[in-house]
């Protein structure tokens, strides 16, 4: 079968290229290796239509994958052909699991790729299963990133969490399905989601209603994540029961959160005053999780310090208490999320 055509991308292949000085340049950094997919029926979503998979990869790798029958055979510097190996055997395992695999799935796998872990994400134990996921009504969730892995484990073995980091990186969204599995499986009787009422830098100015027709708007993310998991019937059945209760930070002061999941969003955004009151309203058999990113703080000014800050400062290594940390190379929405949030880093590093 003659090969297909090269790419817009890549030079003319071209095998029988055996020069000397080729030969001396690469013959201690580049390696060829070939994969072979036992489970054909998948191929069609591994490599992708007209091969964009593999286009991603290579692009984002820089090496050349040729794709021939039930095999793939990746050419490039050795390291990055080793990277590409493996992210191809995580989306086939992915895929053989009945998960589905798109470009964040692809970018997660490489951003993993780097991590001492992927392996153990790769082949798992026998069947494929993920080492650790997270089972709701309506999805299995499993980790997309080295540090999910680290945070989805310090959900269970933790009981308070702090998930620092940039948005995108599933800290809110992990928190709320964990909470909706332990909301199902009984572990704790209510599910309470919680965030500052500030505004992101706009002035919204009065809103009509009452006090959930003023305050929703500030809680649609935590809506999101929760009909995300759960039918949207069972959502408004368990908050009529109270069950699932969303309220912003000022309505917790004075309660004690016993068997409770209690998750507080946007944490950044408390003052250290507010969040000294969040975190003493613990009770017996509850799990709080604190998600913020520490460099977005949209507090008016004169208000003073990050709460959030201040209460990592403070608190951290204390047993019980787990600190996770999130980079951009953690975010798993759209690709160019986490190049945004890479370029608006350098901007701001380059002014300190």
């Amino acid at each position: 079968m003659a090969r297909k055509p090269p790419r817009a991308h890549e030079a003319p292949y071209r095998p029988d290229l055996h020069r000397a000085d080729h030969h001396r340049m690469d013959q201690h950094h580049r390696a060829r290796i070939e994969v072979e997919f036992d489970e054909q029926t998948v191929l069609g979503a591994l490599f992708g239509q007209f091969d964009t998979n593999l286009v991603l990869i290579e692009n984002r790798l820089g090496v050349y994958i040729s794709a021939r029958g039930n095999r793939a055979l990746i050419e490039g510097p050795e390291d990055a052909v080793a990277r590409a190996r493996d992210v191809l055997r995580g989306m086939h395992q992915r895929l053989l699991s009945g998960q589905d695999v798109d470009s964040g799935v692809i970018e997660s796998l490489i951003a993993m790729s780097v991590e001492p872990t992927l392996e153990g994400i790769i082949t798992g134990a026998p069947g494929g299963a993920p080492s650790i996921m997270i089972r709701t009504r309506k999805k299995t969730i499993v980790p997309r990133s080295a540090t999910q892995i680290a945070y989805m484990k310090a959900l269970i073995a933790n009981d308070v969490i702090f998930a620092l980091g940039p948005a995108g990186t599933g800290k809110t969204y992990l928190a709320v399905a964990q909470a909706v599995a332990q909301l199902i499986s009984g572990s704790v009787q209510r599910l309470i989601l919680s965030r500052p009422a500030v505004e992101a830098g706009e002035r919204l100015g009065f809103l009509p209603g009452d006090m959930k027709e003023k305050v929703d708007p500030y809680l649609r993310p935590l809506y999101d994540a929760l009909y995300d998991c759960m039918p949207p019937e069972q959502v408004e059945r368990r908050i009529a029961s109270g069950e699932i209760e969303i309220a912003p930070i000022a309505f917790m002061r004075g309660r004690t959160l016993a068997d409770a999941f209690v998750i507080l969003d946007e944490a950044q955004n408390t003052t250290p005053a507010q969040m000294k009151m969040f975190l003493t309203r613990f009770g017996q058999n509850s799990r709080m999780v604190i998600c913020g990113d520490p460099k977005q703080v949209d507090l008016p000014g004169g208000t003073g310090a990050s709460g959030l800050n201040d209460a990592v400062a403070r608190l951290e290594g204390i047993e019980g208490i787990a600190t996770v940390r999130f980079g951009t190379a953690d975010v798993v929405r759209h690709p160019i999320v986490g190049r945004i949030v890479e370029a608006y880093e350098g901007a701001n590093s380059g002014k300190e």
